[in-house]
């Protein structure tokens, strides 16, 4: 897949990445809070990091391994976080992954926005499997993915070193066969 098509949801706009966005996926991604949540954001997140990470998803969209989308509001286009699928071709899977800025928590949209990522997976990647894991520390993000039809496998022990800790990641996947018929507005 060379390109991304954007995508709808009830209240968002999956779209690409542009350059002028990296200034609020620096502050947003940047916050402590947001950053602990995750597995690889770095803190701080100093200048050009994000210029940097924008630039190099052409590159592995291009190459069929990753699309990448900024999570943004309707009507107003507000880039409120990230979405990706990370794909693996040859076991037909991908690794979806997430970050959506502290002010948005806690309204649906990281649930909403991953809906369609996952319809896009099976749809359009013809994937079997979507996987995805989060810290336990973070057990909202192991509720967007029940949300969205996922099944918890297991925990993988201390394998993540952030913030000066170990920490365990929950791994939770769908299957193709599996896949629920839920509606997309991500409530």
């Amino acid at each position: 897949m060379s390109f991304i098509r954007p995508l709808k949801t009830e209240r968002l706009l999956l779209r690409e990445f542009r350059m002028e966005d990296a200034p609020t996926v620096q502050h947003l991604a940047g916050e402590r809070d947001v950053a602990k949540k995750t597995a690889n954001i770095p803190h701080p997140y100093e200048d050009g990091m994000a210029e940097a990470w924008i630039q190099r998803h052409q590159g592995l969209v291009e190459d069929g391994e990753l699309v990448t989308y900024a999570v943004t509001l309707k009507p107003d286009d507000t880039l409120i976080g990230a979405i990706s699928l990370r794909i693996e071709t040859r076991n037909h899977l991908a690794e979806l992954g997430y970050w959506i800025g502290k002010p948005y928590w806690n309204k649906g949209y990281c649930t909403e926005a991953a809906r369609a990522l996952v319809n896009l997976g099976f749809d359009d990647l013809a994937l079997n499997r979507i996987q995805a894991r989060h810290m336990t520390s973070n057990p909202a993000s192991g509720r967007v993915m029940k949300k969205v039809g996922m099944t918890y496998e297991g925990t993988h022990r201390q394998a993540t070193y952030r913030f000066g800790a170990f920490e365990d990641l929950a791994m939770y996947a769908v299957l193709r066969s599996e896949r629920p018929q839920a509606p997309s507005d991500g409530r």
